[in-house]
């Protein structure tokens, strides 16, 4: 071969390894990165066939991990262990230098063994280390060249494809690991999801039971017995609260697909809602009012999933409205196209510099080491995700700590046809 003629043969080569490494390095498939690496491989090198031997992490012995896949002893092949301690694949590996053998027979290192197994003839080797940083992962060898004797450039071939295969291979293998914790976090996830589920589900009927007997000794007993009573009810309450909040965690980053929207009358709405609320309110000593728009509204939204927006609010307002003398208010407005509702209370009030924080999940105003109501901050956070699923927004107003607060929400309306 002339000098001009070997000169383009090896152009051709490194043009080909800039089209095999970008093959690798855009593949996340490991199975897809060794067929490649090993047509590659036999193509280049002109080699019967090549092989992947890799370390086993824990045990520290070498595997094969890939053969061409149109080789008849891939299958067997893959299956034998290869020792680390009297074999070639060890020796590249432990001493991270490339090993060229022309006549195999003459190397006592061969793993005679493999070919005897698989029934696959090893007749040249050629293999070089696979190193990722500093670090010997296993070895690249071509098989058998054909002619029987390696050329000048083959080692030089070889340890690009090497290089390129053990980047690929590293990506490919942290991507899965990548796969693997996001589905174990998705199942630690539901299990979770399951559990809150069942517990808060489980609690309802004692928690029931506690508050219907509670609320019978209140009505009946005088004296010291009947403020035990009512503590136990407030103790309920407050417990009835924090299971409300288990059970609605999954709504916090509820999607607009998870909707089921129908055409919802907003003074039904409305009325709903203090259903909901009134024996709490009750409870509480509150006084309650609603103001509606003299023209019903029709809401185009998940009635449950909003009515639980609206009493999550209300009971908000409930909670952080002292007795006596709590008034909350609901208003119901029309804004061209938009109802707001806007329920307003006379209690604790809102830092200015909170007003936004609010909206936050588990976010608390008063220090969880001393603050005076109970609760898990999610309330405020569900009904904020409900409400934006809808298209709609919800802020809070307060002129400062004592003072009460209003807070806002706006939907898109209709008027209701009769």
């Amino acid at each position: 071969m002339s000098t001009l003629d070997a000169h383009e043969q090896h152009l051709a080569v490194l043009n080909r390894l800039v089209e095999v490494s970008l093959v690798l390095n855009s593949s996340l498939s490991i199975d897809r990165i060794l067929t490649q690496l090993m047509d590659a491989t036999t193509t280049i090198l002109e080699a019967e066939s090549a092989s992947v031997i890799l370390r086993d992490v824990n045990t520290h012995e070498l595997h094969f991990l890939a053969m061409p896949t149109n080789s008849a002893h891939s299958e067997k092949l893959v299956r034998i262990p290869v020792p680390m301690e009297g074999s070639i694949a060890g020796s590249i590996i432990r001493e991270s230098k490339p090993i060229v053998l022309n006549d195999v027979t003459q190397d006592p290192r061969h793993y005679r063994d493999a070919d005897a197994k698989s029934g696959f003839q090893t007749r040249s080797l050629l293999g070089v280390p696979m190193r990722i940083k500093d670090r010997v992962v296993g070895a690249l060898e071509a098989v058998n060249k054909i002619g029987d004797h390696w050329a000048e450039n083959d080692q030089f071939y070889l340890e690009i494809l090497a290089s390129q295969a053990a980047i690929a291979l590293e990506n490919a293998q942290l991507v899965q690991k990548l796969q693997k914790a996001n589905d174990e976090l998705a199942q630690l996830d539901k299990l979770k999801s399951d559990f809150i589920a069942i517990a808060s589900h489980e609690l309802r009927t004692p928690l029931g039971v506690i508050m219907g007997y509670a609320s019978f000794l209140k009505e009946e007993a005088k004296g010291e017995l009947s403020d035990h009573a009512t503590a136990v009810l407030n103790s309920a309450l407050r417990m009835r609260d924090l299971i409300a909040d288990m059970t609605n965690l999954r709504f916090l980053n509820l999607g607009e697909s998870e909707l089921m929207r129908e055409a919802v009358s907003l003074a039904q709405l409305i009325d709903l809602a203090k259903g909901d609320t009134l024996s709490v309110i009750d409870t509480k000593g509150h006084q309650l009012s609603i103001e509606m728009p003299d023209e019903d509204l029709a809401l185009d939204v998940d009635r449950a999933k909003i009515l639980l927006a609206i009493n999550n609010i209300l009971n908000n307002a409930v909670k952080f409205t002292p007795t006596p003398f709590g008034k909350i208010t609901v208003r119901c407005t029309t804004r061209t196209d938009e109802v707001w509702i806007q329920i307003s209370d006379n209690g604790v009030g809102i830092p200015q510099k909170d007003l936004d924080d609010i909206f936050k999940a588990f976010y608390q105003v008063e220090d969880h080491m001393t603050r005076r109501h109970g609760g898990m901050g999610l309330g405020l956070a569900i009904a904020k995700s409900v409400i934006e699923a809808h298209g709609g927004r919800i802020w809070a107003e307060s002129d400062g700590p004592d003072k009460g607060s209003t807070f806002i929400i706006s939907l898109n309306c209709s008027k209701q046809e009769n």
